[in-house]
């Protein structure tokens, strides 16, 4: 079965709303872990826009699965990963005026900057991820600096789903995560995924060994509770 990382960012962006406690992104974690995910994903973005220092050093102690910190290749956030010690770190690009990434890591073009980032985290026994566009060239220059492991960005394909246009996104998908596997890397995907075009996806693509899924999940949560969300999503991840 394809494997389940829950992002809770958007737990946190609703708390951030008020700068309040609640609701709570780790309680959210918890629950997500309880009714079956593989692991916790949360993005600490320089800005701070959501999840918070806080959040990740007490996700820290309670995730009992594994935690994923996605984060841009800054001195600041490789000092804190390290640190820290999630189980995880996946390498995204990030802009302050964006509202959520909108595309992948440019290995290609910051080869050497990502090569020295992976490094000092693999260093100390952190496995790395780069989140990059399905693109062959992307996905060699991702082998080229060691990385563990490819996020496919499935933006594109979610953006098209159900046109013929989605398609030949999913085609891209596929091509990319088929070579990620090949070059000795664990393949996940991505961005955009909900439950309508996860079946899909995973259907089709026989080398992707997890997906991570944010707000898709948040936003159902808000109707059913978290745990449903979850089993939801599991049943058609299991199918």
């Amino acid at each position: 079965m394809v494997e389940l990382s829950v992002n809770v960012d958007h737990v946190a962006t609703v708390r951030e709303a008020r700068k309040g406690l609640e609701p709570d992104p780790v309680a959210a974690a918890i629950e997500a872990e309880v009714a079956g995910a593989s692991g916790i994903t949360i993005h600490l973005r320089e800005d701070r826009r959501h999840i918070q220092d806080r959040d990740l050093r007490v996700l820290r102690e309670v995730v009992k699965t594994a935690l994923n910190l996605e984060m841009a290749a800054t001195e600041e956030m490789i000092s804190i990963a390290i640190a820290i010690r999630p189980d995880q770190v996946t390498l995204v690009p990030e802009k302050r005026q964006e509202l959520t990434t909108e595309g992948g890591l440019d290995v290609v073009g910051l080869e050497g900057n990502v090569q020295r980032a992976v490094s000092r985290i693999q260093e100390v026994g952190i496995r790395v991820s780069l989140f990059i566009d399905p693109e062959l060239s992307q996905v060699q220059a991702a082998a080229k600096v060691r990385a563990n492991c490819v996020e496919i960005h499935t933006g594109r394909y979610a953006e098209a789903f159900k046109t013929l246009q989605g398609d030949l996104e999913l085609d891209r998908v596929i091509n990319a995560a088929s070579l990620a596997a090949k070059l000795g890397m664990r393949v996940h995907a991505g961005h955009g995924l909900d439950y309508r075009n996860t079946s899909k996806l995973v259907k089709r693509g026989k080398e992707i060994q997890g997906v991570s899924i944010g707000h898709a999940i948040v936003a159902r949560a808000v109707f059913v509770g978290m745990a449903q969300a979850v089993s939801e999503m599991l049943r058609l991840l299991s199918h």
